[in-house]
C-alpha cells in the first residue's frame, strides 16, 4: 500500500489509528500460552477483532527477533494475516552504511514485503537512501521521539536549531512526501505546530497515544494536515486491554473507541 492508498482508506474509515503487534509472549492470556503458535493465534485474533477501526499495523520486530527462527516465522505469517487495506510498518529502526542498507531495505521490502519501515537518520543520506529506491514503498525516518534520551541528542542546539528539526529539514530533501514519513512521539504535542511549519505536507507516524499518555486530541489538533498525514499508534493500550480469554474482544473495544474519537476530528 503507498501513502496515497492510505490516504483513501484514512477517508472513507474515519479514522488513523495504527496498532502496534508489540506482541510480548510473557504477557499473553494464560490460555494461549501453551499452544504451538501462541504469538500468531494472539496477533490473528487482534487483527480480526480490530481491523474495521484501524488503517494500519505496526509490528515491532524487536519481539520477534528475540524469538529466533519461531519468532521470525511468527512474524512473517503475522504480516500476511494482515488486510491489504492496511498499511503495514517493520519497526526495525535500520539504518548502516550503504550496502548493509540494502541488505535491510530487501528484507523488509521483498523476503517480508512490509509497506513501510523505521529507520534511524544518524548515519546520513547514504544509510537511508538504498530504502527510498524502492518505489510503492514508505521509509519512515525517525524525527523526534518521546523517550528520555530524546534530551541527549535530539533536542540539543545545533545553530539556531534544534538537532531533531535540522533532521526534519534535511531529511525531507531527499525524498517526497509520498515515499517519506517521520516519527513524531505523542508526549512531544506540543512541538507538533513547529514540526508542521518544517515539514506541512508529510505523515506522521505517532507512538505514546495510550499507554504512554499522549493526547489524541493534541495530536489532531496540532498535527493534522489537508491530507490528514498522521498515523497514531496504540500498542500495549489495545493490545493487552484485558488478558483474559475476551481479550481479543477488548481489543476491538477499544480500538472502536480510538475510531470513534479519531472520527470527530474530520
Amino acid at each position: 500500500m503507498t501513502i496515497p492508498q492510505l490516504v483513501n482508506e484514512i477517508q472513507q474509515k474515519k479514522s488513523f489509528l495504527c496498532v502496534g503487534l508489540d506482541t510480548d509472549v510473557t504477557k499473553l492470556p494464560p490460555h494461549l500460552k501453551n499452544m504451538p503458535d501462541a504469538v500468531f493465534e494472539f496477533n490473528k485474533a487482534i487483527i480480526d477483532a480490530t481491523k474495521n477501526y484501524c488503517v494500519s499495523y505496526k509490528i515491532n520486530t524487536a519481539f520477534y527477533e528475540s524469538m529466533g527462527l519461531k519468532g521470525w516465522e511468527a512474524m512473517e505469517k503475522t504480516l500476511h494475516h494482515i488486510p491489504a487495506t492496511h498499511f503495514t510498518i517493520a519497526d526495525a529502526k535500520r539504518g548502516d552504511i550503504g550496502n548493509t542498507s540494502a541488505q535491510y531495505a530487501k528484507t523488509f521490502f521483498e523476503t517480508l514485503p512490509f509497506d513501510s519501515v523505521t529507520v534511524a537518520p544518524y548515519m546520513g543520506e547514504d544509510s537511508i537512501r538504498p530504502f527510498l529506491e524502492y518505489e510503492n514503498k514508505t521509509t519512515i525516518v525517525l524525527g523526534l521521539t518521546s523517550n528520555k534520551g530524546a534530551a541527549d541528542f535530539e533536542l540539543q542546539r545545533t545553530g539556531e536549531e534544534f538537532l531533531y528539526e535540522k533532521v526534519l529539514r534535511t531529511v525531507s530533501t531527499w525524498g517526497t512526501p509520498d515515499n517519506l514519513m517521520f516519527v513524531v512521539g505523542a508526549t512531544q504535542a506540543s512541538e507538533l505546530a513547529n514540526i508542521r511549519d518544517i515539514i506541512p505536507d508529510h505523515f506522521l507516524l505517532v507512538p505514546g497515544v495510550g499507554a504512554q499518555g499522549g493526547s489524541l486530541q493534541e495530536v489532531a489538533q496540532y498535527g493534522k494536515n489537508e491530507r490528514c498525514g498522521l498515523l497514531v499508534n496504540a500498542s500495549r493500550a489495545v493490545i493487552f486491554a484485558s488478558s483474559g480469554e475476551d481479550f481479543a474482544e477488548a481489543a476491538g473495544i477499544v480500538a472502536q473507541g480510538y475510531q470513534q474519537e479519531m472520527s470527530s476530528y474530520f
